[in-house]
């Protein structure tokens, strides 16, 4: 689910079809794409891998502990085993370039469905039966 940080509006609720989803946005500073990718585990959010083109300030330098970088096909840059908690997930969605969600290959602009400027929270919810 998608909510604002500040008031918990809701912008959006989003099935999960695997437990894998990414947000890919212009990074400020270097001004290539980075993607971020989780993973949703009994109802909690992890990272645990990030793709990148280029360095620059804000930007990962150093392996943590049990984290691997590889190579993509393109040239990505892949930390890969990140595998981080993250209870608070938050992003502000740019003014200049968008932040898109991508869900089971379906690409959402959170631009479009949030605004600009926005503090979108990040929260995996499980249905209760």
């Amino acid at each position: 689910m998608l909510t604002d940080a500040k008031s918990g509006t809701v912008y959006g609720k989003f099935p999960l079809p695997e437990e894998r989803f990414s947000v890919t946005f212009i990074h400020s500073v270097n001004k290539s794409p980075v993607t971020d990718i989780y993973e949703v585990r009994h109802g909690e959010i992890y990272v645990v891998e990030t793709d990148y083109y280029g360095f620059g300030a804000g930007v990962q330098t150093e392996l943590n502990p049990g984290e691997t970088l590889t190579y993509g096909a393109d040239g990505a840059m892949q930390i890969k085993h990140i595998d981080k908690l993250l209870p608070n997930l938050i992003y502000v969605v740019g003014t200049v370039s968008d932040h898109t969600l991508e869900i089971g290959g379906r690409q959402t602009s959170l631009r479009n469905l949030c605004g600009r400027n926005s503090s979108v929270r990040f929260t995996a919810e499980r249905e209760l039966f």
